[in-house]
């Protein structure tokens, strides 16, 4: 018997060739595969507090190297662009485009502060997201990456996020589905608030 997904809203499911890249072949259910997912998360916490100072938060190989190293002990694909369509995110031909527009962007909101520090790094994260460069785990990425963003960059406190992880079903992955929504249509303040409550 293989694993047995569960998706929630907002999730993009996994074909079986993704599903194939599951290091951990004694993973069944949901419950197990978020258990690992989060401990291989807190792992990759662990590495970047144990660097003394991020000053390449906005580059390709920064945020690649945290892909990786969030899920790479659980998927063999992680930490490389996604090479399938999914029913979210650009087409995957664009994705290294995409992304390096989304870098140079943010470069240049940052340079001439276009726009208030959160909302840069929302704007940042929205846009990552939005991208989906990933096979799996773009919105627990994009969310660590503003957190990094608004702490080395901006020098502000990370992000709350609701308190909640947001990988399950809950009112707060609701309100988050909502505010990034919002955020498609160009209104930020739901997600601001959001990210701040």
């Amino acid at each position: 018997m293989g694993l047995i997904l569960n998706y929630q809203d907002g999730q993009t499911p996994l074909d079986p060739d993704q599903i194939d890249g599951l290091k951990i072949k004694t993973i069944a259910t949901q419950k197990q595969l978020n258990e690992f997912e989060q401990a291989n998360i807190n792992e990759a916490l662990v590495w970047i507090h144990s660097k003394r100072k991020i000053t390449d938060v906005l580059t390709e190989d920064f945020m690649v190297q945290l892909h990786q190293r969030m899920f790479g002990i659980v998927w063999r694909w992680a930490g490389q662009f996604r090479k399938t369509q999914t029913n979210i995110g650009v087409d995957w031909v664009k994705i290294p485009m995409e992304f390096r527009g989304l870098i140079d962007d943010t470069t240049f909101w940052i340079k001439h502060e276009t726009y208030p520090p959160e909302e840069i790094t929302l704007r940042f994260k929205h846009r990552l997201v939005s991208i989906h460069c990933f096979t799996n785990g773009n919105g627990r990425h994009s969310r660590i990456m503003a957190d990094l963003m608004a702490a080395h960059v901006f020098g502000l406190e990370k992000f709350s996020w609701g308190h909640h992880a947001l990988v399950e079903s809950s009112e707060q992955r609701s309100a988050y589905l909502k505010a990034l929504k919002m955020a498609d249509l160009g209104d930020y303040s739901p997600l601001i608030r959001f990210a701040r409550s």
